[in-house]
């Protein structure tokens, strides 16, 4: 078997990774605002790692996460209330038979 290990190329019928993220992106696209929210916070409040000023190092770590985890769970959240207004209350209106 001479196959070359290095180079993994994905079957005709399957996407490559580039394909797969847009397409999931397109299917819900509040993940990564989510994410990319949480790394804004997780950046910002590392740069201001310096300007803390008393306080331990320990809580403005934790501070830190509880803020990116903060934009994670909103984007979670808001991608739920979107999902069941969509199936719920846009499909209600569109049958008024029921």
């Amino acid at each position: 078997m001479s196959a070359n290990k290095g180079w993994w190329v994905p079957p005709e019928g399957e996407d490559n990774l580039s394909d797969k993220f847009l397409r999931k992106t397109r299917e819900s696209p509040l993940v990564p605002i989510g994410l990319g929210g949480c790394l804004v916070v997780a950046a910002y409040r590392i740069y201001r790692l310096k300007a803390r000023g008393s306080t331990k190092l320990s809580i403005h770590l934790i501070h830190t996460r509880v803020a990116a985890q903060a934009c994670a769970v909103g984007a979670i959240m808001l991608g739920a209330m979107y999902t069941m207004y969509k199936d719920y209350i846009k499909r209600v209106s569109e049958d008024p038979e029921k």
